[in-house]
């Protein structure tokens, strides 16, 4: 599928891995609507319109579910004929938080944000491509929502959740709506990482390195553009965390 003439709203688009995701599919031909909260998002849409592409921002808290949906209203009012082609779900909240001082309010920001938003855009950005006949629906989830790591116990639980969300929703949105799951392992190490924190990480990963923007974005586009006999995946950009079980890495 071309991506020109086609829109795409990408949540979280300010910075790190959503930013690069807005750009690569401006490149590649749509027009790009930026979901912003805290940050102003007007750069990337300064860079999106300096190589040429179309872009508009909307800005909005998705751990509030009026917010939400009055992104999600406000996105198809900006695309050109009221309709979002493809929907990137980026936007997440990364919190180390041991169980110990886990608030409910922790719990329900974190699990608002990485869940039921995507859940919100499901039910009215993926409604309505289903009744336009065509659509493609991108979550970024994460190998700890399938191998839960101590620590971060409502951010697996909520990434865990849009795992079993995205198949739920190929099945509910077939056959005219494409979902799929990227499923991240470390890309952009957090800024607390020390040099020890790295290289305890580097250790677990078979391929001992952390990934790149580049390589996220690559398999974002791929779906976006190339998916059309393919939904209810899971492609794990991750290092090869999610092989790496005992005996699975470096045991020849």
């Amino acid at each position: 599928m071309s991506l020109v003439g086609k829109t795409a709203l990408v949540t979280g688009a300010a910075k790190r891995l959503g930013r690069g995701v807005a750009l690569t599919l401006a490149e590649a031909g749509a027009e790009v609507i930026l979901h912003v909260n805290s940050s102003l998002g007007d750069d990337v849409a300064r860079a999106i319109r300096e190589i040429g592409g179309h872009a508009a921002v909307v800005r909005g808290d998705l751990s509030r579910t009026d917010e939400t949906l009055r992104v999600a209203r406000e996105a198809r009012a900006l695309a050109r004929d009221g309709k979002i082609d493809i929907l990137v779900n980026n936007a997440a909240v990364f919190t180390p938080l041991p169980l110990a001082r886990t608030s409910l309010s922790e719990w329900q920001r974190m699990v608002r944000v990485n869940l039921t938003a995507p859940f919100i855009f499901a039910l009215t950005l993926g409604r309505a491509m289903h009744e336009a006949g065509s659509g493609k629906i991108i979550q970024l989830g994460d190998w700890s929502g399938q191998r839960p790591v101590p620590g971060y116990v409502p951010y697996c639980v909520s990434k865990g959740g849009l795992h079993v969300l995205t198949v739920a929703l190929a099945k509910a949105l077939a056959p005219r709506v494409q979902v799929n799951e990227v499923v991240l392992g470390p890309v952009l190490l957090p800024d607390e990482y020390d040099e020890q924190d790295t290289q305890v990480l580097l250790q677990q990963i078979p391929l001992r390195r952390v990934g790149s923007v580049a390589g996220v974005v690559r398999t974002v586009r791929f779906f976006a553009e190339a998916s059309e006999f393919i939904t209810g995946a899971s492609y794990a950009v991750d290092g090869g965390l999610l092989a790496n079980v005992p005996g699975g890495s470096n045991s020849l």
